[in-house]
């Protein structure tokens, strides 16, 4: 797994797919993948190619009336002991297994096979077409790599229609929800074990939040006629000195997934409110990540002919993606790939093969302006 493969852009999707997956790029360490990745494109004669960071861009400029945005990521989770990829019969199903297979490589593997097809001469795509492979989506937003082209690149990202192929299992998934996380911390008095009434928990301070989050009841909206559903989740807990002390500090990490009819300040508002009792009893909030959700906007004519052209019905996409991104530039975006999400992040993380070439074969149609 040292030796980065030469991506062959003309190797089927599995084939690509799997290079991608043996090519190890956890978050912060996506460089050699993404030096790979822009010599592939490079090797295309129909494409103008950029760098910036570890996020690779390309585009054709054949002065088509629209223009459609494809992104993805090239990073990971950490390796879970799931490399490199491996092909098995499940149930009769081929699957690949490995760590990024859904998540999203498969997706990205169909985006470069695209490219391998539209970025030529002869190509002839019905849109222009721009490719972005980005880097730190799985980490904290200010570090995303799409956020530094937004802010370095802006044009590069502008469109009629941005398709972000995380993974969907093949479904449309519009919009997407808000994602915020705080820290709540309580502080007591340290003190001997031994003699605790000279002391104050500071992890005991922490129980009746606990008790909130354990009692807390998400709501569900419908937006558009897709539904979301809510989380608020205890993540992570701290506190504690030694196995004779009563602690002093204690915090509780929450993450709340929230719909993308609140903004990033309502939700904000809301965990404050949840907790508003802890922090009348002096626990205190820190807000460490925010990242708003997006609305579906399947309406948008564009977004509207690529659901008609795939031929299924969409859904609310739960969790945070960049379609946030684009939606706060104007952009209609919508969240279509080939890998489970449900299997994103986890040890057994794979993708059915059966799923990977409909994916590029809906893509290409839609791309080529033929029928599906």
């Amino acid at each position: 797994m040292t030796d980065l493969p030469q991506l062959d852009l003309s190797a089927d999707v599995l084939a690509l797919t799997r290079a991608l997956v043996d090519a190890p790029s956890v978050s912060g360490s996506e460089e050699p993948l993404a030096d790979a990745v822009e010599a592939a494109l490079r090797a295309l004669a129909g494409l103008e190619v950029e760098r910036v960071g570890n996020s690779v861009l390309a585009r054709t400029n054949l002065g088509r009336p629209t223009r459609v945005v494809l992104a993805g990521h090239l990073d990971t989770v950490p390796v879970a002991g799931n490399l490199p990829s491996e092909l098995r019969e499940v149930d009769g199903v081929q699957r690949l297994y490995g760590c990024g297979t859904s998540d999203m490589k498969a997706g990205d593997a169909v985006m470069l096979r695209l490219a391998g097809r539209f970025g030529v001469p002869g190509g002839e795509p019905a849109h222009d077409l721009t490719f972005v492979f980005y880097d730190n989506e799985e980490v904290e937003a200010v570090k995303n790599g799409l956020g530094r082209v937004a802010r370095e690149r802006r044009g590069w990202l502008y469109g009629d229609l941005a398709i972000l192929l995380e993974p969907t299992d093949g479904e449309i998934e519009g919009g997407c929800q808000g994602t915020l996380r705080v820290r709540l911390e309580t502080t007591g008095r340290r003190a001997h074990s031994a003699r605790s009434w000279l002391g104050v928990n500071a992890v005991h301070g922490l129980a009746g939040a606990l008790a909130t989050l354990a009692a807390y009841r998400p709501r569900e909206v419908e937006i558009d006629g897709l539904t979301y559903r809510e989380g608020l989740n205890a993540v992570g807990i701290s506190g504690g000195v030694a196995g004779n002390v009563i602690p002093d500090e204690a915090a509780l990490t929450v993450n709340f997934r929230y719909a993308p009819d609140r903004d990033e300040d309502a939700a904000e508002a809301h965990v404050r409110e949840v907790f508003a009792e802890a922090l009348a009893g002096g626990a205190t909030l820190t807000v460490t990540d925010n990242a708003g959700g997006a609305m579906p906007g399947l309406a948008e004519p564009a977004a509207a002919a690529f659901v008609a052209a795939v031929g299924r019905p969409p859904r609310a996409k739960l969790g945070w993606t960049d379609v946030a991104r684009f939606a706060a530039f104007g952009i209609p975006a919508v969240n279509y790939g080939p890998g489970d999400p449900q299997l994103a992040h986890t040890r057994d993380e794979h993708v059915r093969v059966d799923r990977l070439r409909p994916a590029e074969d809906a893509l290409t149609a839609y791309l080529s302006g033929s029928p599906a």
